[in-house]
């Protein structure tokens, strides 16, 4: 399926759509990384790697949409070599796959699930983090937004952060 676009064809059967979503636990004595930058915080997140919830959404949502499967298929926990890693690094190394397959980002939606802290402050270094790491020209070509959850579960009662992302590519 084709459009007529100022005297150009534009080809959707090549674009492709990935979601991605990540929760991680909080926990005392680390940093709270969310975009590839240190939010300010009491409780930063557990996990294998930096457990930056906001770019492992990312980085699923890029790979579903190349068909190469997710983050643990890629860099998976029970290898040392992740352990502790940049999840900078991680969403770095998936872009680099996709580019190498032909894949061009159309643009990035990320929406983060938590109480405290308050992401907006913090949006315009998020979105320059991640778009350095993808090699964009633009950082405008991510979106990220913040919700709570009205109190409501485990984000409510602050025990974790959730993230969700979508991602277009085109190829």
């Amino acid at each position: 399926m084709t459009i007529e676009n100022n005297d150009a064809a534009f080809d959707f059967t090549r674009l492709r759509i990935g979601s991605g979503v990540d929760v991680h636990p909080y926990r005392e004595g680390r940093d709270l990384w969310l975009g590839g930058v240190i939010i300010p915080h009491s409780m930063g997140l557990l996990g294998h790697s930096d457990a930056d919830v906001l770019t492992h959404a990312i980085i699923d949502a890029i790979l579903g949409a190349a068909g190469f499967g997710d983050i643990g298929s890629m860099f998976p926990d029970s290898d040392a070599a992740y352990k502790g890693i940049s999840s900078i690094t991680l969403l770095t190394r998936a872009w680099e796959k996709c580019r190498e397959h032909g894949m061009q980002l159309i643009n990035i939606d990320a929406t983060l699930a938590c109480e405290n802290p308050k992401i907006m402050p913090h949006v315009d270094k998020m979105r320059l983090a991640l778009s350095s790491a993808l090699n964009l020209p633009d950082p405008g070509l991510i979106s990220i937004k913040a919700t709570t959850t009205e109190k409501l579960g485990f984000i409510g009662r602050e025990e974790g952060i959730a993230a969700h992302a979508v991602v277009l590519l085109y190829r």
